[in-house]
């Protein structure tokens, strides 16, 4: 299953209501699971981002509906990139033209 890597940054409202976090996390884990969305990990980060999530879904569509639904509360801010694990990597690598 396609594997996605979320960064988040909180914008000036979701730091300021820092605490909520973890009520935050489950409507969270509610939205993607109602989207196909699976979150795999969740990590509190140092430096550029302050959140970063991994997640799977069989459709890439469904993580942007993620993504642009969580972001739309006004909480976060999203990044999002495909991310592909060594073996699909070297799979890829392997056939080049």
């Amino acid at each position: 299953m396609p594997t996605f890597i979320l960064s988040l940054n909180w914008t000036d409202q979701g730091i300021r209501g820092v605490k909520d976090a973890l009520k935050r996390r489950e409507a969270a884990k509610a939205l993607a699971k109602k989207l196909n969305v699976d979150i795999k990990q969740v990590y509190l980060t140092s430096g550029e981002h302050d959140l970063l999530l991994i997640v799977e879904s069989a459709s890439g569509d469904n993580v942007a509906k993620f993504a642009l639904a969580s972001s739309a509360v006004g909480i976060v801010r999203t990044t999002t990139a495909r991310a592909w694990p060594e073996a699909e990597f070297q799979k890829l690598i392997s056939e080049l033209p």
